[in-house]
């Protein structure tokens, strides 16, 4: 049962929105104008209807007690989850108990929640029954493994080949033959079946274009593909852990095999990255009682979000288990045991130079690492010429903030939260600098969402 008592705050609905439009649309719908019938039960069932541009109003019901994140139901024919309906809906609902309030639900909304319920109990059912796993044929299993093993070293053989060429032609050569060197590359690594070296090879494609200095950048990269792949041809030869995270970064799937952990999971930070075939969606945990960071990943088809989703700032109370390799902060979410709640953790802070100090470690264990989540404990915001900085408020060191950081709109939100204070902020840091997801002020109050 959800904590009726607490309702979420309107920041933590917002940070559903699947993308900016949805957020300023969703916004709109917040108030009590467009809802009629809106009421809420101690199941943690939310529903209402929204007058739309035509004659019968949208069927809208959200389940907030979904110990995965809220589920949404809507009649409206958007393709987005949530869709504005339900971001205006949860944001009335936040509102109190005068716009929404308890009562009975009615029965389009029962009927879906009836229909959940049953579902749920039938999966639940499938997995008491011990639904068998994996191959029914193992054999086959470790044939198809290996069949995979020999395209991917083929593949790491071939691009070791074209690197070399690359560098005897010079780097000059790669501005001359456009991206299409590049994406053709790829496509023979996703002939390969290695999907991360692809990945990266179609970065390469876009370093000439980002202005002086792209040939040192060219040729970071270029190292650290010849380093994927001699790991990855001399894997027998590595630790376990180190040889892990290379099958990982070559792009063969693994299992969550860790021993499950529970503890209450603070959300900390929710965003999605995309591309032409998938979105990827970053949820960060801060678990209270084993003081540890961990990134649960979810995937929806191009244009789709995902249907992971938790409001950054509540808890749950679950189980996660963690992917092989070294240093490796992904995990998968096992078992939940109450719904996400809002809770008054925060995560510790270190300094600017302990952050710097925290990545450098890291890449001992994963050379191709982009960032490591790190919480920084009283920094402040400040200008630095055409850039920004996190300095510390207690000593004199720095992070610049990343490229990507300085163009988003949760700049302005952490300048504004600061207002020149010192305030803890969570984020990514790595060799471009630091980007800020998450911030909170000194004094007491709500985790504020820069994603």
């Amino acid at each position: 049962m959800t904590q009726q008592g607490v309702r979420w705050t309107a920041d933590q609905v917002l940070a559903l929105a699947p993308d900016a439009a949805s957020r300023k649309a969703g916004s709109k719908l917040g108030a009590a104008g467009p809802w009629s019938e809106a009421g809420s039960s101690d199941e943690g069932t939310v529903w209402g209807l929204c007058k739309g541009s035509g004659s019968k109003p949208y069927q809208t019901v959200v389940d907030v007690a979904d110990a995965s994140g809220p589920a949404y139901k809507c009649s409206c024919p958007s393709r987005k989850f949530p869709c504005k309906h339900a971001l205006g809906l949860l944001l009335l609902w936040a509102g109190g108990d005068a716009a929404v309030p308890r009562g009975q639900a009615p029965e389009w909304a029962a009927q879906w929640m009836a229909g959940r319920r049953r579902r749920a109990e039938e999966k639940k059912g499938g997995e008491a029954a011990g639904a068998p796993s994996g191959s029914a044929d193992p054999e086959a299993a470790r044939r198809r493994a290996e069949r995979r093993s020999e395209r991917v070293t083929a593949g790491a053989v071939e691009l070791e080949q074209r690197l070399a060429d690359l560098l005897r032609g010079g780097l000059a050569s790669a501005e001359q033959s456009g991206y299409g060197l590049w994406e053709e590359t790829a496509a023979r690594m996703v002939d390969a079946q290695a999907q991360g070296l692809a990945a990266r090879v179609r970065e390469l494609g876009a370093i000439p274009a980002t202005g002086p200095g792209w040939p040192v950048r060219l040729l970071e990269e270029c190292a650290l593909l010849h380093l994927l792949g001699q790991g990855w041809l001399r894997r027998e030869r590595l630790p376990d852990g180190l040889a892990a995270t290379v099958r990982s970064r070559m792009g063969l799937p693994a299992s969550a095999d860790g021993e499950p952990v529970r503890d209450r999971w603070l959300v900390l930070a929710q965003y999605d990255t995309a591309d032409t075939r998938l979105t990827t969606r970053r949820i960060w945990l801060y678990g209270a009682d084993s003081d540890r960071t961990a990134l649960l990943l979810s995937y929806g088809a191009a244009g789709r979000a995902p249907e992971l989703a938790l409001p950054v700032g509540l808890a749950l109370d679950a189980e996660v288990a963690s992917y092989p390799g070294a240093g490796q902060p992904r995990v998968a979410l096992g078992e939940q045991f109450a719904p996400p709640a809002p809770a008054a953790i925060r995560p510790p802070g270190v300094t600017t130079s302990e952050a710097a100090a925290r990545y450098g470690d890291a890449l001992r264990d994963d050379p191709w690492l982009e960032s490591v989540p790190v919480t920084l404990g009283r920094v402040v915001p400040a200008p630095d010429g055409d850039s920004w900085q996190l300095a510390d408020a207690d000593e004199d060191a720095a992070l610049p903030l990343t490229p990507a950081a300085r163009s988003r709109p949760g700049l302005w939100r952490l300048v504004a939260l600061s207002g020149g204070a010192p305030v803890t902020v969570f984020g990514e840091c790595g060799h471009q600098g630091f980007t800020p997801l998450t911030a909170w002020s000194e004094g007491p109050g709500d985790a504020v969402s820069l994603c």
